[in-house]
């Protein structure tokens, strides 16, 4: 095998490869990445569960293929000059050329590293990259990391005539987002869950553009391809929590609020929570006006934060993270707060045009003195 590449294309395919690469695995190839050179230069890692396959521009001299420890051969890259690296071997041998440097190191028998899975299509659609993004930053946090219920660790796509709606919960809150599709083939309806840790590799190679990414359903896997880069994963198996029924929508007391001042009051009370300090937001609804306050071992905290509407003076406990987390995903610069009881759920949503986000945050219940 022998190619040239520029340093900065290289260096970047094998930082999108790498994060599917085992830290550490019994089967070296599995730490490694596998570079293919035929028609075009192609960079995979794999880890058994994910696996993420680029394309890179080169001059391809000599056809073939090796596999490479991801965190050697990344290192060398991203130390080398900017310039052009010419890439040899020799066997299992490899001579990496760069300006002036020069390494010579030994790579894996292309044998040992085991096939992504074959994604055979059975449902498919495309969305703009920067939908896609924004739909998984935004719902990505309310993932459960509960191996208990190995369902809930991943979000759930559902795909209808509305468009695609993501869902995430973690049995504290739950992230909804919902965004229109460009195109879909296939069944009319159909879902299904991907692992949050796909997720998170998905969202970093998203672009924020207009441009399209597909995601293909299989039978046991899903593949997202996006631009030169694609990703497949396995597909989570189980039954997903039946969101529409969780969520409460005939809610007495309905108020709004700007997200950012709503933000900003709970995260300065918040100051005085820490790990060791641990104690719930205690929020009042009033005509108005939100009062927050909190104490901890460390002292008290009070703030206020003007709404509209009369939230009738209910008294509601809240985990501080949880509620934050909720306003800053909200892509909308007013929210709508909608609530029951002191310990009926809290929804939040757009206070105008459709409603493309929800979120939901369990409440804390509060003991006399906190």
């Amino acid at each position: 095998m022998k190619f040239s590449c520029e340093k900065a294309l290289l260096q970047g395919a094998i930082s999108i490869t790498a994060r599917a690469v085992s830290p550490k695995s019994s089967i070296p190839a599995l730490e490694g990445i596998l570079l293919e050179a035929g028609q075009q230069l192609q960079l995979t890692g794999y880890n058994l569960e994910t696996g993420i396959r680029t394309t890179v521009q080169a001059e391809i001299a000599q056809q073939g293929a090796l596999v490479l420890s991801a965190r050697l051969f990344g290192e060398i890259v991203r130390k080398l000059p900017d310039d052009m690296i010419t890439f040899s071997t020799d066997g299992l041998m490899v001579n990496i050329k760069c300006g002036l440097s020069e390494f010579n190191i030994m790579g894996i028998d292309p044998e040992e590293f085991p096939e992504l899975p074959s994604v055979n299509q059975e449902n498919a659609f495309s969305i703009f990259q920067k939908d896609l993004k924004s739909m998984i930053s935004q719902t990505l946090f309310a993932v459960s990391d509960n191996e208990s219920r190995p369902i809930h660790t991943g979000s759930l796509f559902e795909v209808g005539e509305n468009g695609l709606t993501v869902v995430s919960v973690d049995g504290y809150r739950l992230a909804l987002r919902r965004e229109a599709i460009r195109s879909r083939t296939g069944e009319n309806s159909f879902s299904f869950v991907v692992p949050g840790s796909a997720l998170g590799e998905v969202e970093k190679i998203c672009a924020d553009s207009e441009e399209e990414a597909t995601v293909t359903q299989g039978a046991r896997h899903i593949l997202f391809q996006i631009g030169q880069t694609m990703l497949v994963s396995r597909r989570l198996e189980g039954e997903f929590l039946n969101y529409r029924q969780s969520i409460p929508r005939n809610n007495a007391i309905k108020v709004e609020g700007d997200t950012k001042e709503l933000l900003t009051t709970i995260d300065r009370v918040s100051l005085i929570i820490n790990e060791n300090n641990k104690s719930p937001l205690r929020c009042v609804f009033g005509d108005g006006v939100l009062r927050i306050s909190t104490k901890t071992a460390i002292g008290d905290a009070q703030d206020r934060c003007p709404i509209t509407g009369d939230g009738k003076e209910l008294e509601i406990g809240f985990n501080n993270r949880y509620l934050m987390d909720a306003l800053k995903a909200a892509p909308a610069q007013r929210v709508r707060l909608e609530l029951q009881t002191g310990v009926s759920p809290c929804v939040i949503l757009p206070t105008e045009g459709e409603e493309n986000f929800l979120y939901m945050v369990l409440p804390v219940r509060l003991k006399a003195g906190e």
